[in-house]
């Protein structure tokens, strides 16, 4: 239908809106920014976002809606890798409020939902009954019930549960008219729709000869569920019609038992097709999950995330998970081995429940978006994603769609659920300047996916991606037929125009054609995805996992919007804001826009998105960049200056004798204290920081260098103190982060040298962190260096947007620590965040300069270095501290977590025999931001997701274990508690010394 955009009936619509909607009403361009797009190729802008508080302001949206002959589309998660969940006029977002489980019945095993819940919530709810909702996409962290309805969502256990349809029992819905109605089975049910009962009578010829063939058939309108022989059931017909027909209220939905013990079955085979030949065989064992795997799709995972984040796989190319249950473990591995040997494959690795099983599953959950990138590092592109055919046909069907992306000189990573025949495949089809490459790709793989009797959509929908080629996979008659049901349920086509019937051409409104180079002349500062911004922003393909509760899993983002459950503040909202300013329609004022500063003001620079989200999206950078652009040559904000200084400031104050402790004295009086915070930029409810009177390098030079506990030593000194030859690595450079440094095991050797790199925190704040560590690496057997000359790895200018000035550290730094690290000497970094900067942001700020590879393959985080093999003496190797009294609660910093990771300090402390809890999230400081005026409401939110309920739970005695200088001043500032750094407790416990040390 036409689409309004006559400014003053766009602003009758808002305004009728808010007139009737409790819930938020936002029509800002940054809002619509965020909305204009979901997980799929498309940009498509809504006029308006509503957030309904509740059924009633639901219905309030969809009258205006009718009024004003304004389209509407729902949305969920906004996972849909179709396009399914944007439109032109109002988008109406039900999972921030409309998002609870009403009723869950164990006895029927039924649950009563509103539309905005997210699938995992109610699965956690279910939990305690022995029960879940069967099928389970690899979003079910994010996606909600009401998108997977709208998709008929299905997911690995499909084979064993069924889709989202077979496990709908009814839904409370409203259709284009405004008809509110029951949608459910039996004898009368289509009379709610008056015409639809002789509609389906007229055309049953078409129904059961073109709809639903096999089990995932999803494309069209799944008109098969209304024939009498399937129950006359309005209800599942409902399921997968993508919001056009009506707009979901609630829904009834079963639930089955949650396996007591399954068991996962990985088979390797040759190549991908011959792994989908081998799954009919498998199917009669009843497995709960077939799921294929590309070998390339594994490669991507090690590489991405480390070796260790993949268990032992048998060989073969292309795996099959399959996974069986029973009522006990020995009843699931009688099945396991029985499906074994009809697999025709000797390649046969059996996972019982446990953490190899459950890494197994962790790689195939994160497949949507690691195969975002082929394995040349190419972008790939959702579009054809999810096609199936019949079991049956499915290694034909994988062997001419090879063939079919060679001609076409594409690529992507396979990988689906071959118990069901759906394929799921994203390719690198060049879209950066048209969307005739998708179309022609696009039309004969669908010409392909008819050939073998399957459908264009195996579970996600067809919405803008796929419906025009409906008429490939279906007769004149059916796609009529198709119309006619869409004109009887919303004959204005109000709901979600554009898809299914009288759809949009798959190559409109392509997002990334649209985008324009943002640095044109001058590129990304940092060096990576081609130093082109646009093309990193353009990372973000919509997956969501920035929205999950991944604090539960583990995981740190997306730290702000767990805190504040708004879009704005999700990885993928901010991606969406600066993707608009690539296209500078609607966000046109570039760097300075307001809608770009105000959808990365509560970004935490926390980095875990660049670990987390599958796509490698770092908004730390991203938002550095567009600091760093918009205050270039201008006058910048005072904490910049500030904070952003903060090292500068500290080495003044520092380096003056008597001086840090006038300035201690003075900045402890509160009214001082605030006045300063206030005219630095920073919330006057927090605590000024407290200056070393001795800084550790002045220590190191007179007190550590006399008593013979450092050796300080310039960038001379490097070849002096050099490794000998039989401790370096065979191409002469540092060796890699886990081979750790030996000394030669012969009588009299010599200590091996560390590197004791001090940032600017260690050096000026807290001392007693290095002087713990100079402690901790002597009795580890080292000889520990200090350079004599100051290096600071430039963070605070890195956060703040100064990457100029960064540089000019980053290259002092390298002038300081470069010639140790050419000589193989490792060192050692105390600050986690300092520490992920030479291993991280050094290389992408001096891609250049070789010595910035060489500091970043020479430095290890202190538990790194004490878990590599290091023996100290002939046959010794050193023995970590008996920690086995303590207990702790542990907060690993975001920066060391999705940079280094923190393996080796869970490693350490496990071998220690310390009860420890590690949180997951963010401390809520995060450096500057959680300092600066106006963040420290959402700090100290950040906080209560994990940080102070932990700490309040913690028992007396207990230590709090944070490597990082602000988690420890978040934990003192915000709960009273003093934190330690690992080389502290590590320090205390060593002979000679107390506990309290």
């Amino acid at each position: 239908m036409a689409v309004t955009t006559d400014a003053t009936a766009v602003r009758d619509v808002v305004h009728a809106l808010r007139g009737v909607v409790r819930g938020s009403v936002d029509d800002s361009s940054r809002r619509r920014a965020e909305y204009s797009t979901d997980a799929s190729n498309y940009r498509v802008v809504p006029q308006v976002v509503v957030f309904p508080r509740d059924t009633d302001d639901v219905l309030a949206a969809l009258a205006v809606a009718r009024e004003t002959g304004t389209p509407l589309t729902s949305r969920g998660g906004g996972t849909s890798v179709a396009g399914n969940a944007v439109g032109t006029g109002i988008v109406l977002d039900f999972s921030r409020h409309v998002n609870r489980v009403l009723e869950l019945d164990p006895e029927a095993r039924t649950a009563r939902i509103e539309p905005g819940v997210i699938m995992a919530h109610l699965q956690k709810q279910a939990a305690p009954h022995g029960l879940r909702f069967g099928p389970d996409p690899s979003t079910q962290a994010r996606a909600t019930l009401g998108g997977m309805i709208g998709n008929n969502a299905c997911g690995p256990r499909a084979v064993a549960f069924g889709r989202t349809a077979d496990n709908v029992v009814d839904l409370d819905v409203v259709d284009g008219t405004g008809r509110r109605f029951t949608a459910r089975a039996g004898a009368g049910a289509l009379d709610v729709v008056p015409g639809l009962d002789a509609l389906v009578k007229a055309h049953l010829d078409v129904v059961r000869t073109e709809l639903g063939r096999f089990r995932r058939q999803v494309s069209g309108y799944s008109l098969e569920h209304l024939t009498p022989e399937n129950g006359t059931d309005l209800a599942k017909m409902l399921v997968g019609t993508e919001g056009t027909l009506v707009t979901i209220l609630g829904a009834t939905v079963n639930l089955v038992p949650v396996p007591s013990a399954p068991v996962l079955v990985v088979l390797g085979y040759p190549d991908m097709p011959a792994a989908a030949d081998a799954v009919p065989a498998l199917l009669a064992h009843r497995p709960l999950a077939i799921e294929g795997m590309d070998s390339r799709l594994v490669d991507v995972v090690r590489r991405v995330k480390g070796a260790a984040a993949v268990p032992d796989l048998p060989p073969g190319a292309g795996w099959l998970m399959c996974e069986v249950g029973g009522e006990t473990l020995d009843e699931a591995m009688a099945t396991a081995r029985a499906l074994a040997a009809d697999a025709a494959t000797d390649a046969v690795g059996v996972f019982p429940p446990g953490p190899e099983a459950a890494a197994m599953w962790r790689i195939r959950e994160d497949g949507a978006g690691l195969g975002g990138r082929t394995p040349s590092g190419e972008q790939a592109w959702p579009g054809f994603e999810d096609s199936a055919v019949p079991p049956e046909r499915l290694g034909g069907y994988l062997r001419e769609l090879e063939a079919l992306m060679a001609e076409h000189r594409v690529d992507g990573l396979a990988y689906g659920h071959f118990g069901d025949g759906c394929l799921h495949l994203r390719l690198d089809v060049p879209m950066q300047r048209s969307g005739d490459p998708l179309r022609a790709f696009m039309t004969d793989a669908a010409h392909l996916v008819a050939k073998h009797g399957g459908s264009l959509s195996g579970e996600h929908g067809d919405g803008r991606a796929r419906s025009e080629l409906l008429p490939v996979m279906y007769s004149p008659r059916a796609i009529e037929l198709f119309g006619a049901v869409k004109d009887l349920f919303d004959p204005q086509d109000l709901l979600n125009p554009g898809v299914l019937v009288r759809p949009r051409p798959l190559d409109a409104d392509l997002r990334r054609p649209a985008a324009r180079s943002l640095l044109a002349g001058t590129g990304f500062s940092f060096a990576h995805d081609g130093g082109d911004m646009t093309t990193a922003v353009h990372r973000c393909v919509g997956v969501g996992k920035c929205r999950a509760d991944n604090h539960a899993a583990g995981g740190f983002m997306c730290p702000s919007y767990l805190a504040t459950k708004d879009e704005k503040d999700s990885t993928r909202g901010r991606a969406r804001v600066l993707q608009e300013m690539a296209n500078g329609s609607l966000v046109s004022r570039g760097w300075s826009s307001r809608e770009v500063h105000e959808s990365l003001d509560l970004c935490l620079s926390c980095k875990a998105c660049s670990s987390d989200c599958p796509a490698g999206v770092d908004m730390a950078q991203y938002k550095s960049e567009v600091l760093h652009r918009t205050y270039a040559g201008r006058l910048r904000p005072v904490n910049h200056y500030a904070l952003g200084w903060l090292p500068r400031w500290a080495r003044l104050v520092t380096g003056v004798p008597g001086l840090a402790a006038l300035a201690n004295a003075v900045l402890g009086v509160r009214p001082i204290a605030k006045l300063v915070l206030r005219l630095g930029g920073m919330d006057t409810r927090r605590e000024m920081v407290s200056f070393a009177p001795v800084p550790f390098r002045a220590w190191a030079r007179n007190t550590g260098r006399r008593s013979g506990d450092v050796r300080v030593v310039g960038r001379g000194d490097a070849d002096a103190v050099a490794l000998p030859a039989a401790v370096v690595d065979g191409d002469g450079g540092p060796g890699s982060l886990t081979d750790g440094v030996a000394t030669p095991d012969v009588p009299d050797a010599p200590r091996p040298p560390v590197l004791l790199w001090t940032d600017s925190f260690s050096d000026t704040l807290a001392p007693s962190v290095a002087h713990a560590a100079v402690a901790v690496l002597r009795d580890a057997g080292y000889d520990v260096l200090v350079p004599d000359h100051d290096a600071c790895c430039g963070l605070t200018w890195i956060s703040t947007g100064q990457l100029d000035g960064a540089r000019h550290q980053l290259q002092h730094l390298l002038e300081a620590l470069g010639p140790f690290a050419v000589n193989g000497i490792p060192i050692v970094g105390l600050e986690p965040s300092c520490t992920a900067v030479l291993r991280s942001d050094l290389v992408d700020l001096l891609p250049d300069d070789p010595r910035a590879v060489a500091v970043s393959r020479a430095t290890r985080t202190l538990a790194e270095l004490l878990t590599a093999p290091a023996p100290v003496g002939p046959g010794d190797r050193w023995q970590v501290p008996d920690l086995s009294d303590v207990t702790a609660v542990v907060q690993p910093h975001c920066h060391h977590y999705s940079v280094m990771t923190w393996t080796a300090d869970r490693r350490l402390l496990t071998e220690a025999g310390a009860t420890f809890s590690a949180l997951a999230g963010c401390c809520g400081l995060a450096g500057n931001f959680g300092m600066e005026k106006g963040h420290y409401d959402v700090s100290v939110a950040v906080a209560e997701n994990a940080l102070l309920p932990a700490l309040r739970a913690a028992a007396p005695g207990d230590v709090y274990l944070a490597d990082g200088y602000s988690c420890r001043t978040q934990a003192d500032q915000l709960a009273g508690v003093q934190g330690v750094h690992l080389a502290e407790l590590l320090a205390s416990r060593l002979p000679g010394r107390s506990a309290e040390s």
